[in-house]
């Protein structure tokens, strides 16, 4: 029996595909190289018990990429297959859903979310949640893909049809985000966002696809409309004095 089809963007597909969240030559190959490239974003901890969230986590993809990095790694997911192949890796599972996040405001010192705006409903309030939880002088790290044409041709043209690339009906281009809303929604929470792109090395692709290569690099690239990342700092909250100003 092969893996049911399904609408474009229906969650259920993360359960059909469980058996390949750590197969590198797997149908989420590439999201194994987004994973190691969102991790190069994560500055090491600077405080004893220093939490990470990491929202719609799946299989746990990033937590070989944080070793050393001084976290509790906490990983949220709608997925409860993806959730137990998580803990296996040594991520603390969490069921909950982006838009209302199962954690009080600003416990996190670093929240990623890999991989998961293109598929929400609320972009505002899934970017909204994402700051609520982080401490001030926290981290915020995410990758996406870009509502543009060049995001629906890369991502889903093309995409869907190579190795490596995203299964296919996984994504619904009409809920790519908008940057500009990505940089607003994360401004008023405090978080302002640097953006990159980012592509594989082809040459590295090159080697992967003949067997010479276990993985991809991802590589930083100027244009961001398509797969991009970015990353921000959440301004610390001002104290009575801060906002007086220096004595005159």
């Amino acid at each position: 029996m092969g893996t049911p089809v399904r609408p474009r963007n229906d969650p259920a597909q993360y359960d059909d595909l469980a058996d390949h969240w750590w197969d590198e030559r797997g149908r989420f190959a590439m999201l194994h190289w987004i994973a190691e490239a969102r991790a190069g974003l994560v500055p090491p901890a600077v405080r004893d018990g220093a939490l990470l969230l990491d929202l719609a986590c799946g299989g746990g993809l990033l937590a070989p990429h944080l070793a050393g990095k001084g976290y509790r790694h906490v990983g949220l997911d709608l997925s409860s297959t993806a959730l137990r192949t998580a803990r296996e890796h040594g991520v603390v599972p969490v069921r909950g859903d982006v838009l209302r996040l199962p954690f009080g405001d600003e416990v996190a010192d670093v929240v990623v979310a890999g991989e998961i705006l293109e598929h929400v409903s609320d972009l505002p309030r899934a970017v909204a949640e994402a700051c609520r939880v982080l401490r001030p002088d926290g981290t915020l790290v995410v990758d996406t893909i870009a509502a543009t044409w060049w995001g629906r041709f890369s991502s889903i043209t093309v995409g869907e049809r190579i190795p490596a690339g995203p299964p296919p009906r996984l994504h619904d281009a009409d809920l790519f985000v908008d940057r500009g809303v990505l940089r607003r929604e994360a401004a008023r929470a405090g978080v302002r966002l640097t953006l990159v792109g980012l592509r594989p090395s082809a040459r590295d692709y090159l080697g992967w696809l003949g067997g010479r290569r276990a993985t991809v690099r991802m590589l930083p690239t100027r244009s961001t409309a398509g797969l991009f990342q970015a990353v921000g700092t959440k301004l610390a909250r001002k104290t009575e004095d801060d906002r007086k100003g220096p004595p005159r």
